[in-house]
């Protein structure tokens, strides 16, 4: 009983930093007012004059149409679908065979065999034909179209499986029970809200992860659903961390002194 009480004061835990981070967010986006990209190039340009070139860097948000690099359209890795940004996971479902208080039985699991994320940078484009360049930097944006759902049962002959992706071979699984394909992407056009660093560094003006301090979120999404999410999840977890703290310390403690 014990040790159920320390895992839930440790899920109480990872709580109370999401529930910090979450909070945190969701101030980042009311004190950042949405800049259009003509504005961000005349602070630019302040800056140049001021003898900043290459070294401008603010903290905006913008919100633009998905549009693709000058090398053009990304190709998804499983749907093949025309895109600015993609993120493909494949997932092994199989069972093993436990042994536990003296019974055998057989528990379903699951494990990531492959997945990637396109590092590749594209650009939000507005009203006025005005571009901004966007840094994805691994970020998984939210919101964003799921192109790709499937699972494909294991139907091979003498128990084996195997798949290749990528060129990479995920072998011979006799307790396979399928694979399930997961992928989303961002189509050209697709409306997007951006939070993060806007810098010259290159050039031409990029919003990506802060280089210090700071929040990057990207979303298919406006900035009101993106509040109010926030807010709600926030409130959840402000009810929900000191009740399983509260809990798992009592847990701990009765079954310690009993």
């Amino acid at each position: 009983m014990w040790l159920v009480g320390l895992v839930v004061v440790a899920l109480a835990v990872a709580g109370f930093f999401w529930m910090r981070r979450t909070r945190s967010e969701l101030h980042a986006m009311i004190g950042t007012e949405t800049s259009t990209i003509d504005e961000l190039e005349e602070l630019r340009r302040i800056s140049d004059e001021l003898g900043a070139r290459g070294g401008f860097r603010r903290t905006a948000e913008v919100v633009g149409a998905a549009h693709p690099r000058p090398e053009g359209l990304l190709t998804a890795a499983l749907s093949e679908a025309p895109c600015v940004w993609y993120r493909y996971q494949v997932e092994r479902i199989y069972e093993q065979v436990e042994q536990r208080d003296g019974r055998t039985r057989r528990v379903r699991k699951t494990e990531t065999v492959s997945e990637h994320t396109s590092e590749e940078g594209y650009a939000l484009i507005d009203e006025q034909g005005r571009t901004i360049g966007i840094a994805p930097a691994g970020t998984k944006p939210e919101g964003v179209e799921q192109s790709v759902e499937r699972f494909e049962p294991h139907n091979g002959g003498g128990g084996g499986f195997g798949f290749q992706l990528g060129g990479f071979n995920f072998g011979n699984r006799s307790s396979t029970i399928g694979m399930r394909y997961k992928e989303w992407l961002i189509r050209p056009g697709t409306r997007l809200y951006a939070l993060g660093e806007v810098h010259d560094a290159i050039g031409p003006l990029v919003l990506g992860k802060p280089q210090e301090k700071g929040h990057f979120i990207l979303a298919a999404k406006t900035e009101r659903q993106l509040r109010e999410e926030r807010t709600k999840r926030h409130r959840l977890l402000a009810i929900g961390v000191p009740v399983a703290f509260v809990a798992g310390a009592a847990l701990t403690i009765f079954d310690l002194v009993r």
